[in-house]
């Protein structure tokens, strides 16, 4: 019996250690002039259906969700207000606009936007984000699996 209970303290011991180092990895950050960009693009089945019916999200197989949040890039990181246009564009050269949400949720602000993918398919983003006469582009690739 002590021994099942030190294999399990120790097992998870690993997954918190490796959940810890995870979340440090999977930071997805650029700073990009007076900002720290934050973005992920993920699958819409990630996300629970009463989350994705708040948001006016579709959630499909085939269907992703670009968050973007903008921080300033200081020491007290305050959320920014920002316009935000992008495309996503396949290998093939075909494009889709992304059109953006702006969510507040107390000192939180970020913007969704929905794509369209299939198995497999890599879309590499360009988003411009502008903040008074301020502007930055934010580039990044993605690959997406259906479900």
């Amino acid at each position: 019996m002590q021994r099942l209970i030190k294999f399990c303290f120790i097992a998870c011991l690993a997954l918190a250690f490796n959940a810890h180092s995870a979340q440090e990895q999977g930071a997805q950050y650029k700073e990009l002039g007076p900002w720290q960009v934050h973005y992920i693009a993920f699958p819409s089945t990630f996300i629970q259906p009463q989350i994705a019916k708040a948001y006016d999200l579709e959630r499909s197989g085939y269907k992703g969700i670009v968050n973007i949040s903008i921080l300033k890039n200081n020491a007290d990181k305050a959320a920014q207000k920002a316009t935000l246009q992008g495309t996503a564009k396949n290998l093939l050269g075909n494009k889709q606009t992304l059109n953006f949400k702006e969510v507040v949720e107390g000192d939180s602000i970020y913007y969704l936007a929905q794509v369209d993918y299939t198995n497999e398919e890599i879309l590499r983003f360009e988003i411009e984000i502008q903040q008074g006469n301020q502007f930055q582009t934010l580039k990044f690739k993605q690959k997406f699996y259906v479900d």
